[in-house]
């Protein structure tokens, strides 16, 4: 039992370095641009930077597992994690901030994209749901202690922010390497080419309900993250809070994963996964509703704004791990690629509200509403589509 509890929180390390290291240095983004001589849009930029190669990369991490094994691929991706880090940190403009953040992007991928795998490989049916309830709920608290950790960095100075972010990869390395089983035996391993990988990745997404589970579970994340990718804006200017407070929005929203992670766990082989999926989006629908008319009949207030938001974050992590292992299961024999295909589309919707749709649409709360609500309705639409709502 101690054993399997260890595996669990490394696993949820592993997943949690992603949301890390998007979220600590976003208190910083002002004192980063004074000091680097830039705009905040430029710093915000960065983000979409990480995002990119985060993106593109995970379409390699579970093929490169599926070949030369879970483990390596975590050790390699890290160690280069780390390196990049210390690169960002050190970083004397920001066009040098922005290659360290890319090559942060194209190695933090490995070890959320294998550990999915790695769930998957070790646990069957309803343990799986809960094991992956499990990992989420853990990966869960990042985002609401990253920020705050990033605040108090930031007293230090905004380098000791990615000093942290490569001491904690450094570390995830070493029990990655001391508890994880090696869950890819030599015998089951996939030759690695690019022939191989398009292959493996032409049936994957011709495979119309792989498509309807990996893209629902994207916007449903997409429509919290854009809140994340905002913050620096929606809790300063628009909220009127300082450097120091986010987590006044990002405790109450990850306490609403946490609890919509422990509900999953719950309910994993008590109740039909068609019910338990119908109930989160209709949660969520009704929730995003409530956002709307808050943000355009109510006067702006912390309190008032981000409660839909941690409230819509129960039913996301209540369909998330349904999602996330109905995807797997679609294609057993090549499960890291297919976790890279799940994590691609994840990070590709990230990288799209980023780069174009967060600008549009931080001009008030009202805007940032819409884009969960419109992200919501695309989810809604294409899930439909799925067996899982049959």
């Amino acid at each position: 039992m101690k054993s399997q509890s260890i595996l669990v929180l490394t696993l949820a390390a592993l997943a949690a370095l992603a949301p890390f290291a998007i979220d600590t240095y976003l208190p910083a983004f002002h004192a980063m641009g004074s000091d680097l001589a830039t705009s905040d849009l430029h710093i915000q930029q960065s983000l979409a930077v990480y995002l990119l190669p985060y993106a593109m990369m995970t379409l390699w991490h579970g093929a490169i597992s599926d070949s030369i094994g879970r483990i390596t691929t975590i050790q390699w991706g890290l160690g280069i994690f780390v390196l990049a880090s210390i690169g960002c940190a050190f970083a004397p403009n920001v066009e040098t901030l922005w290659f360290f953040r890319a090559l942060q992007g194209a190695s933090g991928g490995a070890g959320n994209t294998v550990a999915r795998a790695m769930v998957r490989d070790l646990f069957e049916g309803a343990q799986a749901q809960r094991v992956m309830a499990t990992v989420q709920m853990l990966f869960g608290i990042a985002p609401a202690v990253a920020p705050i950790i990033g605040g108090f960095l930031l007293g230090i100075h905004w380098q000791a922010i990615f000093i942290f972010l490569a001491v904690y990869a450094a570390i995830s390395f070493w029990a990655a390497t001391k508890y994880l089983p090696e869950t890819m035996p030599i015998e089951k391993r996939m030759p690695l080419s690019a022939k191989q990988v398009i292959k493996d990745y032409r049936a994957i997404f011709s495979d119309k309900e792989f498509n309807y589970t990996v893209f629902a579970l994207g916007a449903n994340f997409a429509g919290f993250f854009v809140y994340v990718l905002a913050s620096p804006i929606f809790l300063v200017k628009h909220l009127g809070l300082t450097e120091h407070q986010f987590g006044y929005m990002f405790i109450p929203t990850v306490c609403g994963m946490v609890l919509g992670s422990y509900l999953a766990k719950r309910v994993a082989g008590k109740y039909a996964k068609s019910k338990v999926i119908k109930l989160a989006y209709l949660w969520m629908g009704i929730v995003a509703s409530l956002n709307l008319l808050v943000c355009f009949f109510l006067p702006t207030h912390f309190i008032l704004n981000i409660l839909p938001v941690a409230l819509f974050n129960i039913g996301m992590a209540l369909a998330m791990p349904i999602l996330s292992l109905a995807a797997l299961d679609r294609h057993p024999k090549i499960r890291g690629t297919a976790a890279s295909g799940q994590a691609f589309v994840q990070m590709l919707l990230s990288t799209v509200s980023a780069g174009l749709i967060v600008p549009l649409v931080w001009y008030a709360p009202s805007g940032l509403a819409i884009a969960m609500a419109g992200y919501l309705i695309f989810s809604c639409w294409i899930v439909s589509k799925s067996q899982l709502f049959k």
